[in-house]
């Protein structure tokens, strides 16, 4: 009987100092409540002293509630949102926060699904109100500095084409914005927002529409300009070649002319010197030549009527015999 009640006793104590102590984690912060309401300084809470390990609570009227200590992680829903410039962006974005009040936030929220939602609706509030006081160009582009690539061969000195217009902010700005916004209304939960950035934004289709017949309006006017300055630069050389043919031709030409003109004077010169050496030679060249003329002046479908003291009908009537030498 007094083994048993010791055992009981026992038993009993092992209970009471389980339900008295508990452990607390270097990723947690802890404060206790006592019939649903807290009581003392969260345990853990401050940076600066590390107060993790085992800690003691009154048995059975007192309860541990656990918070946690590292930065949590919002990433909410895609959304549809106008710019200031009416085109609609679908919006997706991200947030890091902590829990820097473990009563206020156990009070007000009681869990982290609780606290979700809430930042859903202010991260989400503050971005529209954020996007809509803003143009495309400024969320799109990343910081306002930052010069875009230009191919300068593909674009004229006063053209438009290529130029992207100024901006003010940038999408890094922006989202600063957010943040100042967002952080004055989740501190009244116990929370501290330390950073809100934008992850994706994507155009909707009507927008995206609009944006590749823009490009493709700019590229068709590269293409039309470069098919109007290749269309000059082929009629140049067309216009050189055909210059530079005429050239060649007409000085061939004139070579030609006067290659003839001088093999011409110069046969001329070897007939009149070798015919002219005597009177028979003279008269040779008289019969040769009147025979060409007969050979390129009659064949046998020409007819011809000569006088009789034609010249040409002269070697019809009779052939002179030379004399004997």
């Amino acid at each position: 009987m007094k083994h048993l009640s010791i055992l009981i006793l026992l038993g009993v104590s092992i209970i009471v100092i389980s339900s008295m102590a508990f452990t607390v984690s270097e990723t947690e912060q802890v404060f206790i409540t006592e019939f649903g309401k807290p009581v003392g300084d969260p345990i853990n809470a401050n940076p600066a002293e590390n107060q993790a390990g085992l800690h003691w609570k009154k048995p059975f009227i007192q309860d541990v509630n656990r918070i946690e200590k590292r930065i949590l992680e919002w990433d909410g829903p895609a959304t549809e949102m106008p710019t200031r410039d009416k085109l609609y962006i679908s919006v997706d974005n991200f947030a890091r926060w902590r829990i820097s009040d473990p009563k206020t936030y156990f009070e007000k929220l009681r869990d982290e699904r609780s606290a979700l939602s809430r930042l859903d609706d202010i991260i989400g509030s503050e971005t529209r109100n954020v996007i809509a006081a803003h143009d495309l160009i400024e969320v799109i582009r990343s910081e306002k500095d930052r010069k875009p690539s230009r191919d300068e061969s593909i674009t004229e000195a006063n053209s438009n084409l290529g130029v992207l217009p100024p901006i003010q902010y940038g999408r890094k700005t922006l989202d600063q914005q957010i943040l100042k916004a967002a952080q004055p209304k989740v501190e009244s939960w116990g929370i501290e927002l330390l950073d809100v950035r934008f992850k994706r934004i994507n155009y909707k289709p009507g927008v995206i529409d609009k944006i590749y017949a823009r490009m493709a309006s700019e590229r068709q006017q590269i293409a039309d300009r470069f098919r109007s300055e290749g269309a000059g630069e082929a009629a140049k050389i067309i216009g050189r070649k055909e210059r530079d043919l005429l050239s060649i031709q007409s000085g061939a030409y004139r070579k030609e002319q006067e290659i003839k003109g001088k093999a011409d004077a110069q046969a001329t010169g070897i007939y009149a010197a070798a015919y002219n050496s005597s009177p028979s030679a003279a008269d040779f060249y008289q019969f040769v030549k009147t025979l060409d003329t007969y050979k390129k002046t009659l064949n046998k479908d020409t007819t011809t009527i000569f006088t009789s003291n034609s010249d040409l009908f002269r070697l019809f009537k009779h052939i002179d015999v030379p004399k004997a030498p």
